[in-house]
């Protein structure tokens, strides 16, 4: 079986533009959750906090007529997406296009262009109104479509939606296109943007939301007792994946192999996970399978760690269902802690954050660890980073729907 390595990452997250600005301000155990500046937020939305992308211009990377047809989301893609490929000093040529493919996960697509539309629609009731970009701005695939336009990638290109795990889906799909030999390399991740007054008020509906809008720095308190809801967040992450072959062939830098992948459905609720965490039991374990990798071996988790009762207490008991003993020397952390939850784009944030720490020796943390739960009793590296050089990282995400999964990586020795 072919081996799979990671040669490019980049990222836009509430942390920051650039891979070497999250890992900064992530490492510091920095807070990017802050007042909504994307819109108003009017008295009828009880959550008026979320972690936008600090400063960012979509003029960095495309053209004002460009940037005004195209969604948020599309942005973001383009910016992470243009780094990682910079970063891996890949070339796409075209002796080489047709096996570069661009996979990522979507979960909601082009949200608040949608908002946006609609909502000229209701004010001026004039057909002529909607823009003729309206389709492509909004659709999920245009995420991996205008990434393979913009690298002139020609392989196969699509988009894995599967709600908070999209992304996870989408590596996990880069890894199996990979070692089936139907590519060579695959600029994978994913993106979401949806901070946008539609959405807030859903997951507000849904009571999901933290509403500590006095003090959003510690609003998203995973694994904390008094944690009170998620808080939302938009970014991009992109990866690229090589067989090691193809990438010591051209002397890549090679930061990690990506060694396994797990996918299970609950079959429980449409929201809730299953309360004996079964389903992401199964898809943890699943990934180490795949990769030969033993439970003794994985030394770090990023966990998916929403802030939520419900996800946290399961998530908790799930890790220490499938490791047993173990449990007691795993590092476990959630980085919503700082970047709130990405959606479709959480799984591809928190897989760098985990490539990161296996490539530099450095575990992130879960800040906002004030309040100890009795059923969250893991080593959640709480407050600040921790100098510790692992062998495996696993990085969980599961989604409404029921949906859990996984990806395993190991140190590139």
């Amino acid at each position: 079986m072919k081996k799979v390595v990671v040669t490019g990452l980049g990222m836009v997250s509430p942390l920051g533009i650039g891979v070497a600005k999250n890992w900064q301000e992530l490492t510091a155990g920095r807070s990017g959750i802050r007042p909504i500046s994307l819109f108003e937020p009017d008295d009828g939305l009880v959550t008026k906090i979320a972690g936008e992308v600090p400063d960012f211009d979509p003029t960095a990377w495309l053209s004002k007529p460009e940037a005004r047809r195209y969604d948020r989301f599309l942005h973001l893609t383009l910016a992470a997406g243009l780094e990682a490929l910079e970063d891996s000093g890949l070339v796409i040529d075209e002796g080489n296009a047709s096996r570069v493919a661009t996979i990522l996960g979507v979960g909601l697509g082009g949200m608040p262009f949608l908002e946006e539309t609609i909502g000229k629609r209701i004010e001026t009731r004039k057909l002529r109104r909607v823009s003729p970009f309206f389709i492509p701005a909004i659709i999920a695939n245009m995420a991996p479509g205008l990434l393979s336009i913009y690298t002139g990638a020609r392989g196969e290109s699509w988009t894995a939606t599967s709600a908070c795990a999209s992304a996870n889906h989408a590596i996990g799909s880069a890894l199996r296109a990979l070692r089936s030999g139907a590519c060579d390399a695959v600029l994978t991740g994913g993106s979401e943007a949806v901070v946008c007054h539609t959405a807030i008020a859903g997951f507000n509906a849904m009571k999901a939301l933290s509403t500590r809008n006095d003090d959003p720095a510690t609003a998203s308190r995973p694994f904390d007792a008094d944690r009170d809801g998620f808080v939302l967040g938009e970014g991009a992450g992109v990866l690229v994946l090589e067989t090691e072959e193809h990438a010591l062939a051209r002397g890549a830098r090679i930061y990690a192999e990506v060694a396994g992948f797990g996918a299970t459905a609950d079959a429980h609720h449409i929201t809730s996970p299953r309360p004996d965490g079964d389903g992401a039991v199964q898809a943890m374990a699943q990934a180490l399978r795949d990769g030969g990798i033993a439970n003794e071996q994985v030394g770090y988790i990023n966990a998916h760690g929403t802030s939520t009762a419900a996800n946290d207490r399961m998530e908790s008991a799930a890790i220490r269902k499938l490791f047993g003993g173990h449990s007691n020397d795993l590092a476990v952390s959630s980085t919503k802690s700082m970047t709130g939850h990405l959606l479709g784009a959480a799984a591809a944030i928190e897989a760098i954050y985990s490539v990161l720490a296996l490539h530099h020796g450095v575990l992130p943390p879960t800040i906002n660890q004030f309040t100890s739960d009795p059923e969250c009793d893991l080593d959640y590296i709480p407050h600040h980073a921790r100098q510790s050089q692992v062998e495996v990282a696993l990085s969980n995400s599961l989604g409404f729907g029921g949906t859990n999964a996984a990806v395993a990586f190991r140190r590139n020795s």
